[in-house]
């Protein structure tokens, strides 16, 4: 069964940086998409970014580009989401969830994955 752990939230202030990571485990292949969707009180979720370790493929959501980076460990099947220039509308519970297998680029409908994890708060103040 696969398993994501998000981890690295909290609490900073506006103009700040933040890195959150997505630990995976329980892939039984090695093609796999992860996205980070985030949800602020009272709003739908979001996407946010996604990552295709299968051609190595990112995207941005327009709310995040030149912000946030999505970048991978292979070896660790850990995701991360660096955030720069944090605003306090980027306040919300932030989700990682895989899809695997996965095949070709990238995958930026909710809809498409198939695990999510727990999530990780993230707050800033302005």
């Amino acid at each position: 069964e696969v398993q994501l752990v998000e981890s690295g939230g909290g609490l900073v202030q506006a103009g700040g940086s933040l890195r959150i990571s997505c630990a995976a485990s329980g892939f039984t292949s090695d093609e796999w998409a992860i996205g980070w969707f985030r949800q602020a009180p009272g709003k739908e979720r979001e996407g946010v970014s996604y990552i295709s370790n299968s051609d190595g493929s990112t995207y941005y959501e327009d709310l995040v580009k030149g912000r946030f980076t999505i970048s991978s460990d292979k070896a660790k099947n850990t995701v991360y989401l660096l955030m720069n220039s944090l605003k306090p509308e980027d306040t919300a519970v932030y989700y990682c969830a895989a899809r695997s297998p996965h095949f070709g680029g990238i995958a930026t409908a909710q809809e498409l994955y198939d695990f999510w994890g727990q999530g990780t708060q993230v707050t800033v103040s302005s």
